[in-house]
């Protein structure tokens, strides 16, 4: 009785029938798209492999700039990095760049094919700068895994060329040092001039301090050196500065101290974590701590205290292996504490100038003029006024390869603006 209910109603019944066919065929559907996914995913596993390049690491703008320049490449999606300088002039220079933005890009290298994947987090936000946490990820063939090695050194290798003979200005960026604009021409040693001594002086002092690493760890000394350049506005000390790193073969760190955001834990980590082969210059220190009372009323605003500054320099935390460059047009107004051996180990003035400068910088611009540089320099001593050897290149700028004509304009030396 059950057997003939069951054919009859089950069996014998269309719509059951079809019921039955119809969740046999769901059934074996779902199982054959739960094998393909897993089937994939195996073969992504063995056949595939992928790297991926956060924003935070130094490889992250290598990799961008080595994709801005390689023509095997496909993309639909791109960004553009605007490189703006006004001059002094008040011209502007503008140099756009398209790099790869936000999206996928595929690329051929060395007969591999590699899919780019550039994302950009909507939620993760890096609190020091507001910009979003980006990454780029490269996929390719197991088999070109190598390849990966080859691409990054290329990469490399051309970010390095540009800045090759050239000085690396570098500027705070949250808790991380990034090169400041386009790499600067090294400007020469010779290109500066300074009193009698004073350039041999350092420079010897620097070369000194640079292969007595040895010593300095023998004998429980922190391997650091500080110079203190003081002396009237436009006397030369920041050209030096960028002279010597040339001549070094050194970048250049400006730590901005009246910076805002900049706290004293920041500062020690900054200090801490200088690029290898950088001086590190702190510009006017004197603005940003005339005395150790200095108060916001006197209209400075820092998160960076005196003591902070001073525990950054040659405190417990403080970075080895370092060479600070400090300049101060007031020198009255630094604190003593900060004048101590350790912190500043080498203090020099740099005045305006003297007949000796002006007689090297009228050779200099005009050069075998030896009778008209004597000249020069009777004149200008007779104006018994201070001469800054910025005023004198702006001479010797507005009448280049007329020494004639700088003479007779030696009385616009008196006027320490004055504007050709």
């Amino acid at each position: 009785m059950a057997t003939n209910l069951f054919e009859q109603f089950i069996v014998g019944n269309p719509y059951f029938a079809a019921g039955g066919g119809l969740m046999l065929l769901g059934t074996s559907l779902a199982l054959a798209r739960q094998g393909i996914i897993r089937a994939s995913g195996f073969a992504y596993r063995q056949l595939l492999v992928d790297l991926e390049i956060p924003s935070k690491d130094k490889s992250y703008l290598w990799f961008l700039e080595w994709m801005s320049q390689y023509k095997n490449r496909s993309s639909r999606h791109l960004s553009v990095e605007t490189n703006f300088i006004q001059h002094d002039n008040g011209a502007v220079t503008t140099k756009f760049s398209l790099v790869p933005g936000p999206g996928n890009h595929l690329i051929k290298y060395k007969g591999a094919y590699m899919l780019i994947k550039r994302e950009r987090s909507g939620k993760l936000i890096d609190m020091t700068n507001g910009a979003p946490f980006e990454t780029v990820t490269l996929t390719t063939l197991y088999r070109d895994r190598g390849l990966f090695s080859d691409l990054l050194g290329e990469a490399k290798t051309l970010a390095l060329k540009a800045q090759e003979g050239k000085t690396v200005i570098y500027t705070s960026w949250g808790p991380e040092w990034r090169p400041f604009g386009q790499p600067k021409r090294k400007r020469m040693i010779g290109s500066v001039i300074l009193d009698d001594g004073i350039k041999e002086g350092i420079v010897s002092d620097v070369l000194d301090f640079l292969k007595s690493g040895k010593w300095y760890f023998d004998r429980g000394i922190p391997y650091r050196r500080g110079y203190l350049l003081y002396g009237p506005p436009g006397s030369g000390k920041t050209s030096f500065i960028q002279a010597l790193a040339g001549e070094l073969d050194y970048n250049i760190c400006i730590l901005n101290l009246s910076e805002a955001n900049l706290t004293d834990d920041r500062l020690n980590h900054l200090m801490n974590h200088i690029p290898e082969r950088s001086i590190l210059l702190l510009e006017d220190i004197d603005a940003a701590f005339n005395m150790r009372d200095q108060t916001d009323a006197s209209g400075f605003k820092s998160g960076v205290t005196f003591s902070g500054l001073l525990n950054a320099l040659d405190g417990v935390a403080s970075s080895e292996e370092t060479i600070t460059f400090m300049t101060t047009n007031h020198p009255e107004k630094l604190d003593p504490a900060i004048l101590r051996p350790g912190r500043v180990d080498y203090r020099v003035y740099v005045g305006d100038a003297t007949p000796h400068q002006i007689e090297q910088m009228f050779l200099r611009f005009y050069e075998g003029e030896t009778a008209k540089a004597k000249e020069f320099v009777a004149k200008a001593v007779e104006l018994k006024a201070p001469i800054s050897t910025a005023q004198l290149q702006g001479l010797f700028v507005y009448k280049k390869n007329d020494p004639d004509g700088a003479l007779a304009l030696v009385d616009t030396l008196k006027t320490p603006n004055h504007v050709f």
